[in-house]
């Protein structure tokens, strides 16, 4: 059994034990209190300190009202641009048609709606590049130059689009929207406002394209039509016509060179 150990000696040691554990706190305060002390003798001393003191010159920012608004007409125009690009040239037409196409094989998720808008924005810009070069010419070019201003610029580069978009627009849909905006029935082209022309351009381009998709949906309409009649004939009620159909469709489709075919006539469309 081993020797007990007298009290007083285990008091001693606690003691000891305790001052060892509680001198860090005082060292750390002690450090901290000649830090502060070194900084605040520092700061007071001017000479050789570095100033961090960061000062603007209130008269160097100087911000015009014209400008701001400026700004805010710029910013608001570059939102907008992507929306204006494809409302004032083909994409609306080539669109509809690729996915009027895609309907009428019946295949809702073939080709994808990556592919389609890929080759919709390809085709708009084989389409539309000679009016775009046109303008780039006449506007764009002649003002980075600064032989014109920017409204001088602006009105010539929307000559080539504005005519491309009359081109295109039926008579009917134009006087609608003259006759809706309540303006005075213009004499020519020049007369009519870029607000009221492009919505009657728009809707002429809705309708040229669902025209475009019916044509393209009747021959696939007929062989639905004799593939239902077939197995209505059969007695094979319970045997949906498209599942027979689809096959038969995309072979008709394949064959004709149906892309090709397609694309060709919507560039011929633009062409006319």
């Amino acid at each position: 059994m081993p020797a007990l150990v007298p009290e007083p000696v285990l008091r001693a040691g606690e003691t000891e034990r305790a001052g060892r554990r509680g001198w860090w706190p005082i060292a750390l305060a002690a450090l901290l209190l000649l830090l502060t002390a070194g900084c605040a003798a520092t700061s007071s001393s001017g000479a050789g300190s570095p100033d961090l003191t960061l000062k603007i010159d209130q008269t160097s920012v100087q911000t015009s009202p014209s400008f701001a608004l400026e700004a805010l007409v710029a910013l608001t125009v570059l939102s907008l641009v992507p929306a204006i690009l494809l409302m004032t040239t083909s994409f609306i037409r080539i669109v509809i048609v690729l996915s009027f196409t895609r309907s009428a094989l019946g295949l809702p998720q073939t080709p994808p709606n990556q592919v389609l808008l890929g080759l919709a924005l390809f085709l708009t810009g084989f389409i539309m590049w000679p009016v775009w070069q046109q303008a780039n010419a006449d506007g764009i070019q002649a003002y980075l130059k600064g032989d014109i201003p920017i409204d001088v610029a602006i009105e010539r580069s929307s000559q080539p689009i504005r005519a491309f978009m009359f081109h295109q627009t039926r008579q009917s849909e134009l006087a609608l929207f003259v006759r809706l905006a309540r303006i005075p029935p213009p004499n020519g082209p020049e007369d009519v406002p870029t607000h009221v022309l492009i919505p009657a351009f728009m809707l002429s381009e809705l309708k040229t394209a669902f025209q475009m998709g019916f044509m393209i949906l009747v021959p696939f309409l007929v062989i639905d039509l004799v593939v239902a009649s077939l197995v209505m004939s059969l007695g094979m009620v319970m045997l949906p016509p498209t599942t027979l159909s689809l096959p038969f469709k995309v072979l008709l489709f394949v064959l004709a060179d149906g892309w090709t075919l397609v694309v060709q006539s919507l560039i011929q469309s633009f062409q006319q």
